[in-house]
C-alpha cells in the first residue's frame, strides 16, 4: 500500500522546489510540515540542508524509511537530530512555531509542536507521541482571543467584567500570568 504514494505524490515540480528552497534555507535547518515519502526532504538533505519533518500519515512514513537517507539509522545522525531539536526555541511568540518536548522516557517521546497565525489568531497544535514502533498525532486547532477581545465580545452579549485574576487561588492578573480567569455577570439584571 504505502508503495503507491511515490507515483500519486509527484507533481513534476520537485527540482524546482528544492532548488528554491536550498537557496531561501541557505544551508539552515528547516522543518518540513507533511513530509509525506520525504519527496521534497530527501532532495534538500542531498543538497546539504538539515530537514526535520513531520507527517500524520505511517504509510507515508515507511515509504520513506524505504528510501536511502530515510532514516536516521547512525547515532551520528540520532545525535544529530537531538542537536537540531535542543536549538530550537522554546517560545510561543506570535507567528512562530516551536516543538517542546512535553514528556520522554526510554521508549516513550511525547512533542508538543505549534503553530501560531497572529492574523488569524489560529494555533495548531499537535501532541506527537513516537514510542517503539509507532508514531501517533493528536492534532487540536484552538482561536485564540486576547483579554480585550474577551471583555469586548461579553460587553456585546450584554455582560460585564465582575472579576479577573491570574490563576485560579485568585492570584493577580499580570502580563506574566499563565492563567487568565474572568468572572462576568450581566450589565443589567434580568429584573429591571
Amino acid at each position: 500500500m504505502s508503495k503507491r504514494y511515490d507515483a500519486d505524490d509527484t507533481r513534476g515540480d520537485e527540482e524546482q522546489t528544492v532548488t528554491f528552497l536550498a537557496q531561501l534555507a541557505r544551508r539552515r535547518d528547516a522543518l518540513e510540515f507533511a513530509v509525506g515519502t520525504g519527496r521534497i526532504a530527501l532532495p534538500l538533505i542531498a543538497a546539504g540542508v538539515h530537514v526535520d519533518g513531520i507527517e500524520l500519515s505511517s504509510h507515508m512514513v515507511d515509504r520513506m524509511r524505504e528510501k536511502p537517507d530515510g532514516n536516521l539509522l547512525t547515532q551520528d545522525d540520532q545525535v544529530r537530530c537531538f542537536e537540531n531539536a535542543a536549538r530550537r526555541p522554546l517560545r510561543h511568540d506570535p507567528g512562530t512555531s516551536s516543538s517542546t518536548p512535553s514528556t520522554s522516557g526510554w521508549t516513550n517521546l511525547v512533542l508538543d509542536v505549534c503553530r501560531y497565525d497572529p492574523v488569524t489568531q489560529i494555533l495548531d497544535e499537535n501532541h506527537v507521541r513516537i514510542g517503539g514502533d509507532s508514531i501517533v498525532f493528536s492534532p487540536i486547532r484552538l482561536g485564540l482571543a486576547h483579554p480585550p477581545e474577551f471583555d469586548l465580545m461579553a460587553r456585546v452579549a450584554g455582560l460585564r467584567l465582575r472579576e479577573r485574576w491570574g490563576g485560579w487561588s485568585g492570584q493577580s492578573y499580570t502580563a506574566n500570568s499563565w492563567r487568565h480567569v474572568r468572572v462576568y455577570e450581566r450589565a443589567v439584571p434580568l429584573d429591571s
